[in-house]
């Protein structure tokens, strides 16, 4: 398995269900899921303003696109669903009911399925994409996200509840590995070459450093704060929540994490171990992308209501975008030519 799980950054064209009209361009777009309505919001990445806001359904969590830009996928949490678009046609083409709450989704770059953690439920949906049909349901303690790294065979799955980060084997249709994290796990990311994860942690202002093949944490980031914990209670977020969102930067060199004491998010040098920088941003930072070409940092505060977008070379906020209620999970692509 460790040859096949070759990770890569795949840049996909991404266009919600909307009635909006938008110009026909390929300027990058932020597409921000805003958790406590049934919208997501559009942020061109060129102006840093915003296009409009797109109805997609009742407390939007989950929101990922097929890697050739026909179909996007969005959960709700309210109806308890996993909604197919056609990207072209803006049409719902297919929903699926799911048994559970479900929380961040992935997909496969061949578009075959779709995974849906069920938090509430224990469990991993699996969904077939072209029969529109739950076809499998994997028991999982605790599942919050999913994260494909451009393999059709493998998907990876956090468990907060059992303090480790799963592996999906679609061929098997089981599980085929269990990574332990070293903590209850919140969003990761995994380099390109496949052989290291970065896990954002319950309770760690900071995030550990995951050996994928030996399934071993190598190292625990401890970052200083400002403010230290524990943070000030969130509506929307659990009081063991102090990092969040992470992200690598293009080069691989440095780990973007928020935090949620400072209302920041820090930069940590993966060469000399140190914090080499730290960029205020609005309250409640929860996810971080980065811009297709690396240059741009995006961060959603929920709190704030509004999106930090931070020049990477520079390290300062470039722009701070209001949206819509408690935003979370955000995705960056290009804009599909409309004929």
């Amino acid at each position: 398995m460790r040859s096949k799980l070759t990770s890569f950054f795949v840049t996909v064209t991404f266009l919600a269900l909307s009635t909006v009209c938008f110009p026909a361009s390929e300027e990058p777009l932020l597409y921000v899921a805003n958790s406590r309505d049934n919208t997501v919001s559009l942020i061109s990445l060129v102006s840093f303003k915003l296009i409009g806001d797109i109805r997609v359904g009742d407390h939007v969590h989950g929101v990922t696109i097929s890697s050739d830009g026909k179909k996007m996928f969005t959960t709700s949490e309210v109806d308890r669903t996993l909604v197919t678009s056609d990207s072209e046609s803006h049409k719902i083409i297919g929903t699926v009911k799911v048994p559970g709450k479900p929380n961040q989704i992935a997909v496969t770059p061949d578009g075959h399925y779709v995974t849906v953690p069920l938090r509430d439920s224990d469990g991993v949906a699996i969904v077939d994409v072209q029969q529109q049909k739950l076809v499998k349901m994997l028991p999982l303690n605790e599942p919050h996200n999913s994260l494909n790294t451009g393999s059709n065979r493998y998907m990876f799955v956090s468990s907060m509840g059992s303090n480790e980060v799963a592996v999906i084997d679609f061929e098997k249709m089981d599980f085929s590995d269990h990574i332990p994290v070293g903590g209850r796990p919140r969003p990761f990311v995994i380099s390109k070459d496949g052989k290291t994860m970065y896990v954002a942690l319950a309770n760690l202002h900071g995030f550990n450093i995951v050996n994928i093949a030996d399934k071993k944490v190598i190292q625990r980031v401890k970052i200083p704060s400002e403010h230290p914990g524990p943070p000030r209670p969130r509506d929307f977020e659990t009081p063991d929540t102090e990092s969040h969102g992470l992200v690598l930067s293009a080069d691989e060199s440095e780990v973007w994490v928020t935090s949620m004491l400072d209302n920041s998010i820090y930069i940590y040098d993966l060469q000399s171990n140190k914090v080499a920088g730290q960029v205020k941003v609005g309250d409640g930072p929860n996810w971080v992308v980065l811009s297709p070409d690396g240059k741009l940092v995006c961060v959603s505060n929920t709190g704030s209501e509004d999106v930090s977008i931070i020049n990477a070379k520079e390290r300062r906020e470039v722009a701070r975008v209001k949206v819509g209620k408690a935003p979370k999970r955000i995705a960056v692509a290009a804009m599909i030519q409309q004929h």
